[in-house]
């Protein structure tokens, strides 16, 4: 099949937001695809519990996704707006400046998560009948984090430079990688959570080296006058100036499902397991929704670092109609069909509780996923343009109301708050990025970051 070529920059802003966010969305539904075959085999293949102690997890290791992304697509910012600007040599500087960073951090973070493994999962009240599973599981993943970390930033710089083609057949690859050794380790030898947690942490190190030496290979491409640099202070700067909100945008929705965890877990195994079945079926979802986040932050970088405010505004409207049209889409799919994707995860009859907790989740939540569209969408305009006050206080409104509100009352009416916590923080968080588009300001911030990369 022939590549369909487009540019930022001069293309209609609908074909070329479209084209650039499609390989996005699908290789993100194969990230999800790769994070959610421990859920499926363990839970069809081991049981309920296995399901539980893997679930437990998953909210704390999806904290740590997050702050990969973010960072990744932070720091992308600045790699955008040298390329848009056509700085070559300080884009390439960009470029090695964010894998040093974030590879000295991810080794941090997983030597941390080590030493605080049994803690963690203590703050979070996981049941003692899934404990030592959910320890060993997270265990294995901090070990293998600095993997995970270079493969999401480096997938985050590929995006930068207007290739989301590269990420989707790596995550293609790794996903069917990580399903195979996982169904060798559960099936063929019995290794249980050991099994799937090995698995992943193999394809996730297979898929960062093959990855590292494919963008090498890609920044020879860009030939510059002048030679460029391993590591940059200066843009290290800008680059934490804007992938610190990011990071906080990013994890505020991980942060929050971690601290709900923390309600859900008091409710039991069988509970936790279909929560857990929700939140797998949650994160499918919404790709296209953040998918065209991150898209918008690309396009507003490259656009604002060449002086093409009207394109950004044109692009943001575009946004609009592909979220409200899969919204639609995906709540029809949910309410007709919402029992056959839970049973992907769970048995109906050997598990009644966590399956109709599962349920109950997918079928609320599905008439509000065009919001988080929405949001996202919003978000990734001020985000590209450099404007990151404004989505950073919307993104901690959306976090506390969640907070606040699942801890205040699931307690006291049941687990079903847990998730009609979730659109009310997904609507005050638009209302507050919305808002502040409408204000224009986004248009002045941009100039501040286009004056840090150009003295850089």
């Amino acid at each position: 099949m022939r590549k369909k070529s487009y540019n930022m920059l001069t293309d209609p802003p609908g074909r070329s937001l479209l084209l650039f966010a499609l390989p996005m969305i699908f290789g993100n539904l194969f990230q999800q695809f790769y994070n959610i075959a421990d859920s499926v085999i363990v839970g069809n293949f081991v049981g309920e519990r296995a399901l539980a102690a893997v679930g437990a997890s998953y909210a704390i290791t999806n904290v740590f996704i997050a702050i990969a992304i973010g960072g990744g697509i932070g720091s992308s910012v600045i790699i955008s707006q040298c390329l848009g600007a056509g700085q070559k040599s300080k884009m390439k500087t960009a470029v090695f400046t964010t894998l040093i960073n974030f590879l000295v951090v991810s080794i941090c973070l997983g030597a941390l998560g080590l030493f605080l493994n049994h803690r963690i999962l203590g703050w979070v009240n996981t049941p003692q009948e899934v404990f030592l599973d959910a320890a060993l599981y997270l265990a294995i993943y901090f070990a293998g984090l600095p993997f995970l970390f270079m493969y999401n930033v480096e997938a985050s710089i590929f995006n930068a430079l207007g290739d989301s083609r590269t990420p989707l057949y790596l995550l293609i690859f790794s996903s069917l990688l990580n399903i195979f050794l996982d169904m060798v380790f559960v099936i063929q030898f019995q290794q249980g959570v050991r099994g799937v947690a090995v698995g992943t942490l193999i394809a996730q190190g297979v898929s960062a080296v093959i990855s590292f030496v494919l963008l090498l290979r890609k920044l020879k491409k860009y030939e510059t006058d002048e030679p460029c640099r391993l590591y940059d202070g200066g843009l290290m700067v800008s680059m934490v100036r804007i992938a610190v909100p990011s990071i906080i945008q990013q994890s505020i929705v991980q942060i929050g499902i971690l601290l709900v965890q923390s309600v859900v877990n008091s409710f039991g195994a069988s509970v936790l397991a279909g929560y857990s079945a929700g939140m797998r079926i949650e994160s499918i979802s919404i790709v296209p929704m953040l998918a065209m986040g991150n898209a918008m932050s690309t396009f507003t970088a490259q656009n604002v670092g060449a002086g093409q405010l009207e394109r950004v505004k044109k692009g943001y409207r575009m946004c609009y109609v592909t979220v409200l049209s899969a919204g639609a889409f995906l709540c029809v799919l949910y309410q007709l069909f919402g029992n056959v994707f839970v049973s992907a995860f769970l048995d109906a009859g050997n598990g009644s509780v966590a399956f109709q907790t599962g349920l109950d989740y997918v079928k609320f939540l599905s008439f509000f996923y065009a919001l988080i569209g929405l949001k996202a969408s919003t978000d990734g305009l001020l985000r590209g343009a450099g404007d990151v006050k404004a989505f950073t206080v919307a993104n901690l409104v959306n976090l506390s109301i969640r907070v606040v509100v699942t801890n205040v009352f699931a307690p006291v009416y049941g687990i079903q708050v847990a998730w009609m916590a979730v659109p009310m923080g997904w609507a005050a968080n638009y209302v507050i990025s919305f808002g502040w588009y409408l204000t224009g300001r986004w248009k002045w911030k941009w100039e501040k970051v286009g004056k840090v990369t150009k003295r850089n």
